[in-house]
């Protein structure tokens, strides 16, 4: 079986490498792995030897130019991580919103009709930012151990438990064009498998995060909380009165891969195509919680508070992954704290870590 991996140097992209190389009888046989990044992010360049140890056959190319995929040979499936992960990407008017579009959206569409040509399955990576930013800024809340929590006594919205934010929570906009450019990608995705008769898979992934992980605050605050606060650089609570109180849930992508496994196994029609994967409750953790986790590991920091908002940050987003429980007997089996040593441990060894993730 012969698997293109987009966004391959990319942090979700070469742990996945990794985990498919290490794990091939997961899947029933050999994997040849194809890569393709056009190393755009600040870090990723430092994936580029991993790829040659797994004997990943890498090819630097950008998803949004048809022309770097006419050579690709065939394959089985695609698993799409390449995207411009943040969710303030193009959103001023000096920065490049039309390369965010080109890179999310019309980078799959080009992949879809290399699915197309070869029958091949596609996988996407998308994210928890297709749901809707007023609804999700609407959910009652209350606070409780330095964190955000939902509201036990609300009455609460169709798609939204205690368990977290489902798939059927609203997906109307205003969702930033970067949730925008993802839910566009996941409807011509469905669309395509239908028409074509190839299958779509789609996971909404809550925060990734893991040793490797890029360290910026828009796309890998534990990491960049994590390493900032170990190298005593300045940090601060944006919104929400200062608290820190805002809260996130945590997965690592070696617990993405088990799912992906089943996916690309089943010859299944009735399963439903799009599931929430995340940390769930138990694996959420606010940023005032991470602080005091770090100063017991590192020592105390000081953390400074502002009222200052930004565009579409959002007080809690906790995935529901009851129907990858259900349909695919999935759930997450890395803890939060595992995540955070693993993070840990790896900025002690990598010093210069916040310089090389922001370039």
């Amino acid at each position: 079986m012969r698997v293109l991996i987009t966004g391959a140097c990319g942090f979700v992209g070469s742990k996945l490498a990794h985990c498919l190389h290490e794990n091939q009888s997961l899947f029933g046989g050999p994997i040849e792995i194809v890569g393709l990044d056009n190393f755009s992010r600040p870090g990723s360049k430092q994936n580029e030897d991993l790829m040659k140890q797994l004997g990943v056959h890498f090819r630097r190319g950008d998803v949004s130019n048809p022309k770097d995929l006419e050579s690709m040979p065939a394959i089985d499936w695609v698993l799409d991580c390449a995207a411009n992960p943040s969710v303030l990407g193009g959103m001023t008017k000096e920065s490049t919103s039309r390369r965010l579009i080109d890179g999310n959206l019309m980078g799959t569409v080009n992949l879809l009709e290399l699915c197309k040509q070869h029958g091949a399955g596609f996988l996407l990576v998308s994210t928890s930012r297709v749901y809707s930013i007023p609804a999700m800024a609407a959910i009652p809340l209350v606070s409780c151990n330095d964190a955000f929590a939902l509201d036990k006594d609300a009455c609460l919205e169709t798609g939204l438990s205690q368990r977290g934010i489902a798939e059927k929570f609203s997906t109307s906009p205003p969702l930033s064009l970067y949730g925008a450019s993802k839910l566009a990608s996941e409807i011509l995705a469905l669309e395509y498998g239908q028409c074509f008769e190839f299958p779509v898979w789609i996971n909404r992934c809550g925060v990734l995060a893991g040793a490797g992980q890029f360290g910026r605050a828009d796309q890998g605050i534990f990491s960049f909380w994590i390493n900032s606060h170990l190298r005593r650089a300045p940090l601060r609570y944006l919104g929400f009165d200062g608290s820190g109180y805002q809260t996130r849930d945590c997965l690592h992508p070696n617990d993405l891969l088990h799912l992906l496994a089943k996916q690309m196994q089943t010859s299944s029609k009735t399963i439903p195509p799009i599931c929430n994967v995340g940390g769930g409750p138990t694996n959420a953790m606010s940023l005032k919680q991470l602080t005091s986790w770090c100063d017991d590991r590192f020592g105390s920091h000081h953390v400074e508070s502002t009222r200052e908002t930004r565009p579409f940050d959002l007080p809690w987003v906790v995935m529901d992954t009851k129907s990858a429980q259900v349909h695919w007997d999935w759930k997450p089996q890395t803890s939060l704290d595992m995540i955070l040593r693993e993070i840990a441990s790896h900025a002690d060894e990598n010093p210069n870590w916040l310089s090389i993730s922001q370039g």
